[in-house]
């Protein structure tokens, strides 16, 4: 059954939420519009424009309540979620990805042909020929940002000299128009420690700045300098290069983020909005149980699950497989029983929502609404 079928009857019934079947995405909406409301204040504040990262969210939804809050639009990893949410009004898209397949880049050029403010980024002289070629068969035009890699050597041009040999090219292609660069420092966000973090943004900005020097004295100052993410949001507004922030994360806080300090002070500035609800399945020994939720459930690229709720805090978790997990600790077999109702903070979120169909809606303890994971799987 689906979640539509199995939940649909459930929403607005008082306490709704210990009702649902496991194991279950659940994202408490108070929290949500708290963390959206916090960083569009953040960003207001420093004149500085938020397109946050929809990779994060996957969600029409929640897109339209940044948008709401005065984000100018989203970013979108692939051009799949990209379509995702042009067909679902969602203006301002920016693909943060180079588009290079073949079949890619007819897609990019139909989108672009019913798109309002789409946008996409760029980092080789020939990917944004074909772009251009693809853009005149279907009569349409596109606004276009360079990638710079930032040291990961994943995507982005490598030199600030090919920053401006990729400038010039676009300059001479008629259906493209050049706005900017995107910087996007990865390898960065995730550095526990505030002042180590600091320091290694510090470094990669001065190397942003020699490439905007660049692209400036050729001729080709940029408008829109984008980059940034949850884990350098503060970072990122203090050094002021950046025009617009790709901060994803931040409305929902993973376990990656939880474990950062965000501030320098150590006082966490979001919330914890995104959850799993799971039960215990077995509990025939002392010190473990077994829940519900497993690698099918819950993302393993960012360490274990922490439990927020149904057992105690320091409760160790444990991958058992595709669909189990076992919670560890003193006593535990002897206080759960098998059906009580365990929640987690997920290890890292993007992956995690990936793996649902829908994000269960709660107030408090009970279930208010079910919103699609609107671009789940679109990964091309």
């Amino acid at each position: 059954m689906t979640d539509e079928e199995l939940h649909r009857h459930l929403i607005g019934q008082q306490g709704s939420r210990a009702a649902l079947n496991t194991p279950v995405l659940v994202l408490d909406l108070d929290a949500l519009d708290r963390n959206i409301a916090t960083m569009a204040a953040l960003a207001k504040a420093r004149s500085v424009a938020l397109r946050p990262h929809a990779k994060t969210h996957k969600s029409v939804d929640i897109a339209r309540r940044q948008i709401a809050a005065g984000a100018v639009g989203q970013c979108c990893a692939k051009i799949g979620e990209a379509e995702v949410l042009v067909d679902g009004g969602i203006a301002g898209v920016l693909i943060t990805s180079p588009v290079a397949a073949p079949g890619a880049i007819e897609r990019l050029a139909a989108l672009a042909a019913r798109a309002s403010g789409l946008m996409a980024v760029v980092d080789h002289l020939a990917v944004a020929t074909a772009i251009d070629r693809a853009l005149a068969e279907a009569g349409a035009t596109l606004d276009v940002v360079i990638d710079i890699d930032p040291g990961i050597r994943r995507t982005g041009v490598a030199s600030p000299e090919a920053a401006v040999a990729l400038a010039q090219t676009i300059a001479a292609l008629p259906n493209l128009t050049l706005r900017g660069v995107q910087f996007y420092c990865g390898a960065q966000q995730h550095i526990e420690d505030y002042a180590e973090r600091r320091a290694a943004i510090a470094e990669r900005t001065d190397y942003l700045r020699e490439v905007i020097d660049a692209l400036t004295g050729a001729g080709f100052a940029p408008d829109i300098i984008t980059g940034g993410g949850t884990g350098t949001h503060r970072i990122d507004l203090d050094l002021g290069v950046f025009t617009e922030l790709q901060v994803g994360s931040y409305i929902f806080m993973d376990r990656q983020y939880l474990d950062c300090d965000l501030t320098g002070d150590g006082t966490p500035p979001f919330e914890t909005a995104l959850a799993v609800d799971a039960r215990v399945v077995s509990a025939n020994h002392a010190m473990l149980v077994t829940i519900d939720a497993g690698f099918k459930s819950l993302s393993t690229d960012g360490g274990a699950a922490r439990v927020m709720r149904g057992a105690p805090a320091d409760t160790h978790f444990a991958f058992m497989g595709d669909e189990h997990a076992a919670l560890i600790g003193d006593g535990i077999g002897e206080r759960l029983r098998p059906g009580d109702a365990v929640t987690l903070t997920v290890p890292h979120c993007d992956p995690t929502v990936n793996l649902h169909d829908t994000y269960h809606i709660v107030r408090g303890d009970t279930l208010i609404d079910l919103w699609p994971v609107s671009a789940r799987g679109r990964a091309r």
